[in-house]
């Protein structure tokens, strides 16, 4: 009789390969629309984010989103300029807007059950122009003393820099062009939409390597 696998048994063998793949990181695409450009002034007014999962052929696709409308906080700024470019309108009766806590904990705790799944320690946040996202993220945690915040306080994996690489191409929509995602100008700038392009564009870069 074949002996019976411990409870403790270690994961599938992608999933050690995605506990690896990255040093330990969960690669996790992070989108945000905002009120303005500064972390500290402008609001937070919408967040996505897209844990990458690997199939049993150790190839990487972009994971379920989750998304959050979110109520600007208190004393903080949001230029008109930005809206315009967003099309958000703050006070929609559908949009449905979430405190900045309750949209933190809406969007990390898929995150964190992906962790748990791959093995992974650490999530690192994935985006296109990341360190932008990853500053208004950082700034939501520390306004509401968030202590679970998933992703590593500075390190980021910047799709420009990858796109620039494999593509020559540094625009997201471009560099979507270019890696045959194509690209919809009427669904940009919604926290949703580029985020899954982001993870599309990720997922298409990363798998090609080292291919």
């Amino acid at each position: 009789m074949p002996p019976q696998a411990l409870p403790d048994a270690p994961p599938a063998a992608a999933f050690r390969v995605m506990s690896q793949r990255f040093r330990g990181f969960l690669p996790v695409v992070v989108d945000v629309e905002t009120g303005g450009f500064d972390s500290r002034r402008n609001a937070l007014l919408e967040i996505a984010a897209v844990p990458i999962e690997m199939d049993e052929d150790g190839l990487l696709f972009p994971g379920q989103t989750a998304s959050a409308h979110v109520i600007p906080a208190e004393g903080l700024e949001i230029d008109p300029k930005s809206l315009e470019v967003t099309g958000i309108v703050l006070d929609h009766p559908f949009r449905l807007a979430k405190e900045e806590r309750q949209a933190l904990d809406h969007v990390f705790a898929p995150i964190r059950a992906a962790m748990k799944k791959y093995g992974c320690q650490r999530a690192i946040l994935v985006g296109h122009n990341a360190h932008f996202d990853l500053g208004f993220v950082n700034a939501a945690v520390e306004r509401v003393g968030h202590k679970r915040n998933p992703f590593h306080p500075f390190s980021v994996f910047d799709t420009v820099t990858l796109a620039g690489v494999a593509y020559g191409q540094t625009v997201l929509a471009r560099a979507a062009n270019a890696a045959g995602l194509g690209w919809d100008a009427s669904e940009a700038h919604s926290a949703v939409y580029d985020t899954e392009q982001t993870a599309r564009l990720f997922c298409t870069i990363a798998n090609a390597w080292p291919r």
